[in-house]
């Protein structure tokens, strides 16, 4: 076995579907960017500054795309952390961020204003002239990813033998 075969064999090698994974973050990467400039205006400089306080509370947290249909082929901007987040919509007079399990999270800052009559998510709509607080609403996203955590079922450890 030659040098060069014995260092790659040594090389770790990438888990299962990792390079997939790469993949498909970049895709949604390049589809949120792309959803944003087809925006312009102050909803763009929004969801580009909502998105921006959303990596700083948590850099590890994935970007995805979902619900790409003919009507809306970019889809919607989805932030994932041992499950959804929260999406980031644009609509005419908001930017609508929808979290998954808001109805589960204690906001003592008030920033949901909207869905208050679900039994599991909340949003928060952004309208021209408004300003998020920062430092409030990157305590909501961890908050949100701690619940995801709490709520998630335990890995699997294997079948176990009885």
């Amino acid at each position: 076995m030659s040098r060069g075969a014995k260092a790659k064999e040594r090389e770790p090698k990438a888990k299962p579907g990792a390079e997939a994974g790469r993949a498909t973050a970049m895709a949604a990467t390049h589809l949120i960017d792309e959803r944003t400039r087809s925006l312009g205006g102050w909803r763009a400089e929004t969801l580009v500054e909502v998105r921006r306080l959303i990596h700083e509370a948590d850099p590890d947290i994935m970007e995805e795309c979902k619900w790409i249909k003919p009507s809306n082929p970019l889809g919607v901007p989805v932030w994932s952390h041992a499950g959804i987040v929260c999406t980031g919509e644009a609509y005419k007079q908001v930017v609508k961020l929808t979290f998954a399990r808001g109805a589960s999270l204690v906001d003592p800052w008030r920033l949901f204003n909207a869905s208050l009559d679900g039994n599991t998510r909340r949003a928060i709509d952004i309208r021209e002239g408004e300003v998020l607080d920062a430092e409030a609403f990157k305590a909501l996203i961890k908050a949100a990813i701690a619940e995801n955590l709490r709520s998630s079922p335990p890995k699997s450890q294997g079948r176990g033998r009885t």
